[in-house]
């Protein structure tokens, strides 16, 4: 019976994101209101935004959660529409700033780490594949369930690029130097890691943080270059992509140095436009300390 759901939950997914965007956009205004109302995940948003920015008044956290309802509800129809969209719509959606370093680096040989976070609409940094000559890559967290899963793939395998579990992803990466091919493997690096895999932490925000080793262990490793992708919201339905250089040589660097270095950046995006992280996920359930602090 739940099966049979599915594919009714997916068959409606696909008509709906067949409607044009300013109908889209006309529903994200509704849900818009509807999550607001009933205070999707406030406790947590605002628990987030208080520890983060302490030197913020409460209008200030209350303007920049509901700014984040509006960006999450627009990212969330943006991300359905992935079924339909064509590729010369997203180009013209998605425009990418400095794709020549990339290039760059693909034409010596060289395969690059691409770092990003929960920022803007995250879902749609794979359209990078349109416009670089490296393969694009990811790795992911298999969803509990099976449709929706291969739905979600689906989506983020449109443009021609490939994903990996985490467990797979080592092994997809020998294949692909065995072929000789150039790839970027993007890696989201602001995610709560699992309790009993915590390896590092650090200040992020203001607070104590743990986090992944995963995209300083993977550039050291392939020695590969490491570079953040900053996707920044326009305008509605309009993005950029900033190839920002971090790291040329990673196996010259200290340890947790890499990691370091990009999650300073990835703050200084979210302080430079906090709306448009996701507020709404537990970043910080296993901190050992999660004070105040002001200045």
């Amino acid at each position: 019976m739940q099966k049979v759901g599915n594919y009714i939950a997916l068959g409606f997914l696909w008509l709906f994101s067949l409607q044009p965007f300013f109908m889209l956009y006309l529903f994200s205004n509704v849900l818009y209101h509807f999550i607001r109302l009933i205070g999707y995940r406030r406790h947590v948003i605002n628990e987030n935004l208080s520890y983060s920015f302490p030197e913020k008044s409460k209008e200030e956290l209350r303007d920049i959660r509901l700014k984040f309802y509006r960006g999450f509800c627009d990212s969330l129809i943006e991300t359905i529409k992935l079924q339909s969209i064509s590729e010369k719509q997203m180009r013209k959606r998605v425009k990418v700033k400095n794709a020549e370093y990339l290039d760059k680096h693909a034409e010596a040989g060289k395969d690059v780490v691409g770092v990003m976070g929960h920022y803007a609409c995250w879902e749609w940094v794979p359209s990078l594949n349109l416009h670089t000559k490296h393969l694009c890559c990811a790795t992911y967290r298999p969803l509990v369930n099976v449709e929706f899963d291969k739905y979600m793939l689906k989506l983020r395998e449109k443009w021609g690029n490939l994903n990996f579990t985490m467990r797979d992803t080592m092994r997809e990466i020998v294949k692909l130097k065995r072929k000789d091919q150039r790839f970027l493997i993007g890696l989201i690096a602001d995610q709560s890691p699992d309790k009993n895999k915590i390896q590092y932490w650090t200040k992020f925000l203001n607070q104590n943080t743990a986090v992944l080793l995963g995209p300083e262990k993977m550039a050291k490793s392939l020695k590969a270059p490491v570079v953040f992708l900053k996707m920044s919201r326009i305008k509605r339905g309009y993005y950029q992509i900033e190839v920002i250089p971090l790291v040329e040589k990673p196996e010259l660097t200290a340890d947790n140095e890499i990691t370091e270095i990009h999650l300073k950046c990835l703050e200084e995006i979210i302080r430079e436009r906090p709306e448009d992280w996701l507020w709404s996920h537990k970043r910080w359930k296993y901190s050992e300390e999660r004070e105040i602090k002001t200045n």
